[in-house]
Order: C-alpha cells, then structure tokens, then sequence
C-alpha cells in the first residue's frame, strides 16, 4: 500500500504547466483549514472515511479520483453546503483558521462568504450581467451606496477576465452571454463578496477546451490572492495548474503530495494505477 513506485506516471505533460503554475511547486503558506478526521454520512450511508486533509494560503489544491469516490462531497464539506442535505451528518472537524466551522452558533452565511463556490455548470441567475455580480452585496448588507456596488462589480469582473468583454453592455440579461463568460461571470459574483477561499467543482467540465483554457489561468492568477480547492476529472488540467493533488478513492484520501510528485512519483499502487489509466 506505500511501497514508493520508481517509475513516473505515463501520459502526464508538465511541460504545459501554465504560466505562473510550476508543475514542481509546492505552497509553502500558513494553513487555512485542516480537516481532521473526517466522517460523512447521507443517512445511514457513509461516504467519506476519516478524512485528513489541509489546505494552504495561495495555493491550487487538486483533488482527483473516480466518479463517486466523495471529491464533491468533501469540498461541499468544507463550505457546510452539505447542510442543505436531508439526513447528510458529519463527524470530525474542519477547521478555517483554528476554528470548527461545524461548531454550534457558528453562522453559516458568514462562513459561506469567506469560503465561496463555483459549481460545475454555471448558474447565473436571471438578472443582468451588473446585477448577477452585485447579487451577494445586496444579500449581505454590503456596498450600499450605487457608487460602490458599481465599483465592486467592475473590480470582480476585471478579476475574472471578463470586464473587457462585457463593460458596454451590463445591463444585458446574463443568460445572453457564452458558457465560458456565464462560468467567469460566476466567478466574478463570487468573488464580489470578498471571499478568502475559492471551492471549484469541475468548473471548466461543461466548456469548450478555449473556455477550459481562460478558466485554469484565471485559477493560476487569482492563487495570488485566494487558496484554491479544485475538484478535476482531468488529470493534465490538475498537472497544469495546481500546486498540490489529493487522490480520493472509495471516500478515503489515499495519499497528497507535491502534484509533481503524486503524478510521477507516487506512494500508493493505487494512485498509480489510477493516474496511467488503469482504473477510473
């Protein structure tokens, strides 16, 4: 089970690692949150088995492995998403920075602005482009004034790479715009309520592979500022952009280790099998 394998993994091109993405990086910041020992249930059926797991200041976590082995489970963990879940149950903890964000009195919506989500498909709502974006200031009593909602909206957009595209036309209806734009549109929401960290479920799965491309360097520019936990069905995306790469299998974490490491180096047969193609 950890016999070290000598051979690298087949198939896995770090040489295309974007730009700001060295394949060999491994973040070296402070860590944000640590999960340990993490149980998850959907009644009486457990779906995650003793999770351990952190993730780190300005840095892209992967997380990989085969449909059903929990990796959206465990991201909407560590948001409380799963709350929403009738019969869903959590033991263990999950701390934000030394605190259990499933302690009792902790608020939710609070937790959710400092931990955002981009899901897979794209969900913009059916408002304009302005007002998509300026949504989660309005739910959360921020920006009052109009001066500083638009601001707010310009600075998310120009952070998602989308401003240029759509500054003439904001009061258009969201839905009018590409699904790659409606993905970043999306992003620009999120990140208009000033979040911290950024939850991504196979964001780019639904895009074109031009789409796919603007959305992982959106991902390498934004590091600079947010941690990143993205879940990935594909392998060369989690070689191109992340720093770290976590290998889920039947709801345990096998093993997480540099991306460049786990991919043409790993400890565990399993991971190994995996990443060439054995499985999965």
């Amino acid at each position: 089970m950890t016999q070290a394998i000598d051979k690298p993994a087949r198939g896995i091109d770090f040489g295309a690692a974007l730009p700001g993405a060295p394949p060999d990086a491994v973040a070296s910041g402070r860590e944000r949150i640590t999960v340990q020992s993490l149980n998850f249930y959907y009644g009486p059926h457990q779906v995650l088995f003793q999770v351990e797991e952190t993730v780190r200041e300005h840095e892209i976590l992967a997380l990989i492995g085969p449909s059903g082995c929990g990796k959206s489970t465990f991201l909407r963990c560590l948001n409380r998403m799963n709350d929403t879940i009738p019969g869903a149950r959590v033991e263990g903890e999950v701390a934000l920075d030394g605190r259990n964000i499933y302690a009792s009195g902790l608020d939710v919506i609070a937790l959710r602005r400092r931990i955002g989500m981009i899901f897979q498909r794209s969900n913009p709502f059916p408002f304009s482009i302005a007002e998509n974006v300026a949504y989660g200031l309005k739910v959360n009593g921020m920006a009052r004034r109009r001066s500083q909602r638009e601001a707010i909206v310009e600075h998310s957009l120009r952070a998602a790479g989308l401003w240029d595209e759509v500054k003439d036309r904001l009061n258009k209806p969201a839905l009018s715009l590409s699904g790659g734009q409606q993905q970043r549109l999306c992003i620009a929401r999120a990140l208009a309520v000033e979040p911290e960290i950024l939850l991504m479920d196979e964001p780019a799965s639904a895009l074109d592979p031009i789409a796919t491309t603007r959305i992982e360097e959106l991902a390498v520019e934004l590091k600079s500022r947010y941690s990143i936990v993205i879940v990935t069905h594909n392998l060369q995306q989690a070689a191109r952009i992340s720093d770290r790469t976590s290998f889920f299998l039947m709801g345990r974490v096998v093993e997480t280790d540099s991306t460049r490491k786990l991919f043409t180096n790993p400890a565990c047969k399993e991971t190994e099998d995996y990443i060439t193609g054995r499985f999965g």
